[in-house]
């Protein structure tokens, strides 16, 4: 019986030990609030370097990062961080 393995506790333990560093967004570099409700768009969330949509690892902690859930939603299942900035109109 193959449950959800986000429930699991090695996952859990990812998670802790990810959040217990307190460490800024990896997308936008901004401070993340850590003690906000799970829900809110400023809160912590653990995004995947190499998402698992593409092969990433969910355990590996290599491959977590630190995200705001509004980064980490707008990103997708990109593998890049943020695309180059597009290029100014004022020319």
């Amino acid at each position: 019986m193959a449950g959800n393995p986000r429930n699991g506790r090695p996952y859990r333990r990812l998670v802790d030990a990810q959040r217990a560093m307190g460490l800024p967004c990896w997308l936008c570099g901004h401070n993340i609030g850590y003690n906000l409700d799970p829900r809110h768009p400023l809160s912590f969330t653990l995004d995947h370097l190499v998402p698992l949509s593409r092969g990433g690892s969910l355990l590996d902690p290599a491959n977590a990062r630190s995200a705001h859930r509004r980064c980490n939603s707008a990103r997708g299942n990109r593998t890049a961080a943020r695309q180059s900035q597009r290029a100014s109109r004022r020319w």
